[in-house]
């Protein structure tokens, strides 16, 4: 869809003109010949760009730009005017123009600024929902009493620079709180940088930290910035932070006391402004006995403890985070938001979640994935962990009968997800429709049992 303008101008000519060149270049163009008029024309359409007059009859282009933008206007607005002045541009760039230009309009310099200035805005567009996209994929989800302490902690730290330290459990969501005290900081504008501790081999994890020069090791062909560096001015997320080396932790800790360090390999100095929020799964007070964790920096780390709640301890938040999990992969997946029956919510309410968030996660992404029925039964959810006896209880005495349990829950889930319908499920599990109506009758299945179930 082409991108429209508006042209804003008391000379016929010039407007008359403007028209002609933006729509030889495939642009919508309309026009009006005062502020007045431009006010009036917003509230009817809106405008990916505005040529506007600096010197209009009735209100002029200043106070015009001023009102647009109060008005939250998003297009991207040129200034144009026969009597600039650098105090007139001043005003007009901190009222919010794109852009200046001087009349006689040039119809090159008019086009190329124009197009700029689309560009510019569609940048800003796509970095806009960009971030809205990262909030949503980044939110908090539970209302339960020990979440809604969570956010009033982050309210209460995010605005200060204090260090952050997060306990939690694996897959208990301690990378959200942290982008969430990032967000909501006075760096929010500046990168959230993360290393995971855990996933990087001992001998490059100085690199990654610190950075390196070139030739400053086997491999180093060119210079690189470390994520302290990359991090200046903004927010370093340290994950997994118990599984540092002692060497490193050494190191670190010298970098919170003095805010610099030197790049491996390099005698020269980088002072840096970071912010710190550390997490781990471990307790670093029994790691420190032990003594694999340094107590100096734990206290360096340790300014403001958080301690993320696991799932298995505020299971009323499990609907909320299930229906945030489907509504979030039914749109990725496009397909229909499934419909979870109150005994399909009971049930994942009374799993004790031992993976935490992203096992509740996993566990709606696969039902939205493998589930082809809109409306979800408790017997139609994937095997909790704890939920289903492995074949080597007495539940199964032989490996005979154990293969027919596996068989007959296979087929029943299949033919669930195909409604009743036997030759579709057939075509699930990619056999011959004779050959499923064998195994069902061998395995003591009955199809109208199965259909009637379907459809309850």
């Amino acid at each position: 869809m082409p991108n429209v303008v508006l042209i804003v101008d008391d000379e016929q000519s010039i407007r008359d003109a403007l028209r002609a060149v933006l729509e030889d270049e495939g642009y919508v163009a309309e026009a009006v010949a005062s502020g007045e008029e431009c006010l009036r024309a917003i509230e009817q359409r809106a405008y990916d760009c505005i040529l506007l007059d600096v010197w209009l009859p009735g209100i002029d282009g200043l106070e015009t730009l001023r009102r647009l933008r109060e008005s939250g206007v998003d297009a991207a607005i040129v200034m144009i005017s026969g009597h600039g002045t650098i105090e007139t541009a001043v005003r007009a760039t901190k009222l919010g123009a794109f852009d200046f230009i001087e009349k006689p309009l040039s119809v090159e310099k008019t086009v190329l600024t124009v197009r700029n200035a689309l560009r510019q805005l569609e940048l800003e567009r796509m970095n806009a929902a960009f971030k809205a996209k990262l909030r949503s994929e980044y939110e908090l989800i539970g209302e339960s009493v020990a979440m809604r302490a969570v956010r009033q902690q982050i309210a209460l730290v995010a605005p200060t620079d204090g260090r952050v330290l997060i306990y939690g459990e694996s897959g208990t969501g301690k990378e959200l709180v942290a982008r969430a005290i990032h967000a909501a900081s006075r760096r929010a504008a500046a990168p959230f940088v993360e290393l995971n501790c855990a996933a990087i081999p001992d001998e490059l994890i100085e690199s990654e930290l610190f950075g390196h020069i070139k030739g400053a090791f086997t491999g180093a062909t060119a210079a690189k910035k470390g994520k302290f560096e990359l991090a200046d001015g903004a927010t370093l997320f340290l994950d997994e932070v118990g599984d540092m080396s002692a060497r490193v932790q050494a190191k670190v800790l010298r970098v919170l006391e003095e805010q610099r360090f030197e790049p491996v390999g390099s005698t020269s100095t980088v002072k840096v402004d970071v912010r710190i929020i550390a997490a781990t799964n471990k307790r670093l007070e029994a790691e420190i006995e032990r003594g694999t964790f340094r107590a100096d920096l734990f206290y360096r780390l340790n300014v403001i403890p958080f301690e993320i709640p696991p799932l298995r301890e505020r299971l009323e938040d499990v609907p909320l985070l299930v229906e945030h999990f489907n509504r979030r992969f039914s749109a990725a997946y496009g397909k229909e938001p499934k419909e979870f029956t109150p005994e399909a919510m009971e049930r994942l309410q009374q799993h004790s979640w031992p993976g935490n968030v992203r096992e509740l996660r996993n566990t709606v992404e696969r039902v939205v994935i493998m589930h082809t029925p809109v409306r979800v039964r408790a017997k139609d959810l994937p095997p909790l962990g704890g939920d289903a006896a492995p074949v080597t209880q007495t539940k199964f005495p032989s490996f005979k009968e154990a293969s027919e349990a596996y068989q007959r829950e296979y087929i029943k889930r299949k033919l669930a997800e195909a409604e009743g319908n036997v030759s579709r499920a057939a075509e699930l599990m990619g056999i011959d429709r004779s050959h499923l109506y064998r195994r069902m009758r061998a395995l003591g299945i009955n199809v109208r049992e199965e259909r009637s179930g379907t459809s309850s």
